[in-house]
């Protein structure tokens, strides 16, 4: 039976080269780059079977594949997998469940995550090979790495197409997923910071002796300890470690036996009274463009990664910022400006959003002023709340309110330049785009030379609109305070001209080519 597991995995294997060649391409592209960069990490671990530090290599060892055996848990969870050897897939075949559950464990071990852990782990035992005992124990340790590492997956897989069956649920995951690996990036700032000659290894040290001991490095601690010649934690790490395998085996068998009875979840329907925000808003064209807006801002996980982002990368800006020595009277000045550069930056390709729902736009003669002027509804919304209390707040943290009017100009400039640029380029440089239902992760072809300038483009709009206002408050703050009166009225004024502008232009260009916008819905 677990032949017939075997076979079929590799069938499944074989068939992804039976695509279109350019989908080959890159799935070979992909093959190559895995294997070869599990090779280099091969050889860089057979060359540390020379290093005398065994205990730095350890600490070093027992951290990185911690983090692997995390990897192989929050990846499946947080984005998903298509998982091809669904346990329910099965469910017809009257297996016994431990049948079924091996049989899916060793046919695991067919793909190229597998592959590449091997090879790495392979690598360990090299490295660990100071002496027969030592050796032994390093192969023991690395089968018991890889079969911990591959049940995870396969547990972790299991779960997330039982909790993640739904579209909602999968986009809400990919969202938290994308959120936490961001909110990473400053403790990696921070740890590329230390000083590891000194404070560095010590961290590095501590961190490892905790997670030694845990079901997630105990595998990897225990050839370390016993290259080290303490073999007496080596052997009881070990123990934790075959433990931690044996617990999550049965746990792997309890989740096929439960799977194989549970039918999958389905998308709960949701019934609504009225016509919500087309109820609210104006009864005319603007109206109704505005609140299919709003709609999408609430509903459309393509529109969550960029309210959820506008929060978020100004955090990634200030913490390098402040942990490279920029006082906090300077650092505190970018979030909002930040924010509403990037709030005004995000409708430049609105239109290609719609898909071929445009088309509604285009044969009921909707203006296209009415158009370009009801999609900035939500973005002026959430701008103006981003201005407002991210200004106070500001300020009230400088305790300095004579920075107001220019945070305000600097802020309403980027936002409502963005907005008027990004109307005229939304309908006359629309670009492909993620298509209503699918993942907001997923790239769609386009040329990259019209997806690039286009941004840049509404990019450098902004700037360029508030550029006067952003000059005015920094004569203001390093010269005279009388200067964020005249950033104040310049960002508002230059920000409702060009506003006003881009609707006008913006909705001109709509009109006049309202056909090649569908076209390129219809091509995208």
């Amino acid at each position: 039976m677990v032949a017939q597991f075997l076979r079929l995995k590799l069938r499944l294997l074989g068939n992804i080269f039976r695509r279109s060649p350019w989908q080959v391409v890159g799935i070979s592209l992909g093959l190559v780059y895995g294997v070869g960069l599990a090779a280099l990490l091969f050889m860089t671990l057979v060359s540390l079977r020379f290093v005398g530090d065994v205990e730095l290599i350890r600490d070093v060892f027992i951290v990185a594949g911690s983090v692997t055996v995390v990897g192989f848990i929050v990846l499946p969870l947080l984005f998903g997998v298509d998982d091809t050897m669904d346990p329910r897939r099965f469910a017809l075949f009257g297996l016994p469940d431990r049948t079924l559950a091996f049989g899916l464990a060793v046919a695991a071990m067919i793909g190229i995550p597998a592959l590449a852990l091997a090879i790495v782990l392979a690598g360990t035992v090299v490295t660990w090979s100071r002496g027969p005992g030592e050796a032994i124990l390093a192969i023991l340790a690395a089968a018991v790495a890889f079969g911990t590492c591959l049940l995870l997956a396969r547990v972790a897989t299991g779960l997330a197409s039982v909790l993640l069956a739904t579209r909602r649920a999968r986009e809400v995951s990919s969202v938290l997923g994308v959120l936490l690996i961001v909110l990473l990036s400053p403790v990696i700032v921070v740890l590329a910071t230390l000083d590891w000659a000194n404070s560095g290894l010590r961290v590095l040290e501590t961190i490892a002796g905790v997670l030694g001991w845990t079901p997630f490095g105990a595998a990897f601690a225990a050839p370390g300890d016993a290259a080290a010649g303490d073999w007496g934690p080596a052997i009881l790490k070990f123990g934790v470690a075959v433990l931690t395998l044996g617990a999550i085996w049965f746990g792997w068998r309890s989740l096929v036996a439960r799977m194989l009875v549970t039918p999958g979840r389905e998308a709960s329907a949701k019934s609504y009274r009225g016509l919500g925000w087309f109820d609210r808003m104006p009864h005319n064209a603007t109206g109704a463009v505005a609140a299919r807006s709003i709609t999408y801002w609430f509903r459309d996980a393509r529109y969550w990664v960029s309210i959820i982002m506008v929060p978020i990368v100004p955090l990634l800006v200030i913490v390098p910022l402040g942990i490279a020595g920029i006082p906090l009277a300077y650092t505190a000045l970018i979030p909002v400006p930040l924010m509403c550069l990037l709030l005004g930056w995000s409708l430049h390709n609105d239109t290609a959003y719609d898909s071929t729902a445009v088309w509604l736009h285009v044969v009921s003669s909707v203006r296209g002023a009415a158009d370009r002027a009801g999609r900035l509804v939500p973005v002026l919304i959430a701008g103006a709340l981003v201005i407002g209390l991210g200004s106070a707040v500001t300020v009230f943290v400088l305790d300095d309110w004579r920075l107001l009017p220019s945070i305000v100009g600097v802020s309403t400039a980027l936002l409502l330049g963005g907005l008027g640029v990004g109307s005229i380029t939304s309908a006359r440089f629309p670009y492909p785009a993620v298509k209503p239902g699918d993942s907001p992760f997923q790239q769609p072809q386009s040329t990259g030379a019209v997806t690039a300038l286009v941004q840049s483009i509404t990019m450098f709009g902004s700037l360029l609109v508030a550029a006067p206002a952003i000059w005015f408050a920094a004569l203001g703050l390093f010269d005279d305070p009388a200067w964020h009166a005249a950033a104040f009225a310049a960002g508002v004024g230059l920000g409702l001209l060009v506003l006003a502008a881009g609707i006008a232009l913006g909705g001109r260009v709509f009109d006049r080519r309202g056909p090649e916008i569908v076209g390129a819905a219809l091509r995208a």
